[in-house]
């Protein structure tokens, strides 16, 4: 089984981030808190350890995972442009349930799967996961659930799901707010690869219409 660290407990706190540090240095996958739910994590710079997220989850390169970061300046090392029009929501969202996808900057020595050239990045509004990124860098992040199953809430629903795939577990207690019953409890995602086209891609706990508010008719229908 993963070493399970209570994040609540300082020392243990601290003591989980230096393992947290070091397993993703090893290439190894982690489960970390963030404002949505539980994540799944590994360097997002490395294809092994990339593939061994896929592989945990259920999931194969037609499923490349988003990469979080921990700041604006982070995002804007790895996408190639973030278009002016999306600047007033990323203001608003981030940090926050806010997934942007953009072209990547061809020169990035990475392999997240079949990409098309892009990449899904987001600030995820909780301090440990900040504390993390700013530590390790960019990681890849999907929800640390088995493919088909509900995103977890809490690090002990994801260590069900995850057994020994992965090596340690930052336990922050219950995570995530805003989901009705029923409806996706992970970020937004918006597609905003093409100039001039902003298109919601997945609907999670940031709802359309406060995208709409700022993006107007640049907003289509997915």
């Amino acid at each position: 089984m993963p070493a399970i660290h209570d994040c609540a407990d300082p020392a243990s706190l601290l003591a989980g981030v230096r393992a947290a540090r070091t397993a993703v240095a090893a290439g190894r996958s982690i489960v970390i808190p963030t404002d949505t739910v539980y994540g799944i994590a590994a360097d997002a710079f490395s294809h092994e350890a990339v593939a061994g997220l896929l592989a945990a989850k259920g999931r194969d390169r037609g499923s490349p995972p988003p990469v979080l970061v921990a700041d604006r300046a982070m995002a804007s090392a790895l996408a190639e442009q973030v278009p002016a029009e999306l600047e007033p929501l990323l203001d608003a969202h981030w940090p926050g349930p806010l997934t942007v996808i953009l072209r990547a900057q061809s020169s990035l020595s990475w392999d997240l799967g079949d990409t098309g050239g892009t990449v899904a990045l987001r600030v995820p509004d909780h301090v440990i996961a900040i504390e993390l990124l700013r530590e390790t860098g960019p990681l890849a992040v999907s929800s640390a659930n088995l493919h088909g199953q509900p995103a977890p809430t809490l690090a002990a629903q994801a260590v069900e799901m995850l057994g020994e795939s992965v090596s340690v577990v930052l336990d922050a207690g219950p995570v995530g707010s805003g989901a009705q019953p029923g409806e996706q409890n992970g970020s937004t995602i918006l597609d905003c690869s093409s100039p001039g086209v902003f298109r919601i891609v997945r609907q999670g706990v940031l709802p359309r219409e406060q995208i709409a508010d700022v993006l107007g008719d640049l907003l289509v229908d997915g």
